[in-house]
């Protein structure tokens, strides 16, 4: 048998001994795997809308104070201007509203154009809704951030008085919004990031929101067009006429909505046929 020099067999053997890894000749190195990763949220989903930061001011009732009485122990209407500083009491019919020709002309007073100094009539209804507002939610007042706006070249239904930004202190405008849109011939919009709530009176609902803030270009999107619709046949079951257009006279008495007939006699009301989308903000 031939013996190998030491060097040579030494050599032989290191060439034929496996690779050793972590301790183990037949361990292999472990594939690496990727982490899962979380899909990313869209940026939609992600933003939220955030209100101005006077909103909070708005909304926060003043404690230990409640609106007054009228000589019923009804509560008055109370309309305070957040632009101007301004605030007026109106006193109520009954509890639906109703006000004299007299309160209504100080109520277009205080709802002018604070930056042109036009006043306009409000619509007697837009007003009762106002008050059923204030009522519903035992609101000591309604805040007014935009009554009466100077037309130009909108269709806006403030243009026409017969629109109002509003605020019901103690009250979310979620909540506000939901009452509104259950009288029937009404347009609500909420608006999230300026913080308000707008409410016209109209001859056939359409409820949106709109998430622009403060001079930014509008991003309505329509909501809950099928409730627009049972609000409004609610609406004419109760006795109830669609608004009609707006007409000036000496009388402010007589724009009021003439009284109701029968639910069976407004069922036709050719105005059900007139389109449903928003004659302006």
């Amino acid at each position: 048998m031939m013996r190998l020099a030491p060097r040579l067999a030494l050599a032989i053997a290191i060439s034929v001994t496996p690779l050793v890894v972590g301790g183990s000749a037949s361990a292999e190195k472990p594939a690496r795997t990727s982490k899962a990763r979380k899909p990313a949220a869209s940026k939609r989903a992600a933003w939220q809308p955030r209100p101005v930061a006077a909103s909070r001011a708005w909304h926060t009732a003043a404690p230990g104070r409640s609106a007054p009485l009228d000589a019923r122990g009804r509560p008055r209407l109370v309309l305070f201007a957040l632009n101007t500083q301004e605030r007026v009491e109106l006193t109520a019919r009954d509890e639906t509203g109703g006000f004299s020709a007299e309160d209504l002309e100080r109520a277009a007073h205080l709802l002018r154009d604070p930056r042109s100094g036009n006043e306009h009539p409000m619509h007697p209804h837009l007003v009762d809704v106002a008050y059923r507002l204030q009522v519903r939610f035992g609101a000591q007042e309604i805040r007014v951030i935009s009554g009466y706006r100077t037309p130009r070249g909108t269709r806006s239904n403030h243009g026409k008085g017969r629109a109002l930004d509003i605020v019901v202190p103690g009250a979310s405008d979620e909540d506000v919004a939901k009452f509104s849109r259950e009288l029937g011939f009404t347009g609500v919009g909420v608006y999230p990031v300026s913080g308000f709530v707008h409410v016209d009176v109209r001859d056939r609902s359409f409820f949106w929101v709109d998430t622009s803030g403060p001079g930014r270009r509008s991003r309505l999107r329509s909501v809950l067009g099928n409730l627009a619709q049972e609000s409004d046949a609610r609406a004419r079951q109760r006795g109830e006429n669609p608004v009609e257009p707006f007409s000036l006279g000496r009388d402010v008495d007589a724009a009021r909505p003439p009284p109701p007939t029968t639910p069976a006699a407004q069922s036709e009301d050719s105005e059900a046929e007139h389109d449903a989308l928003p004659s302006g903000e």
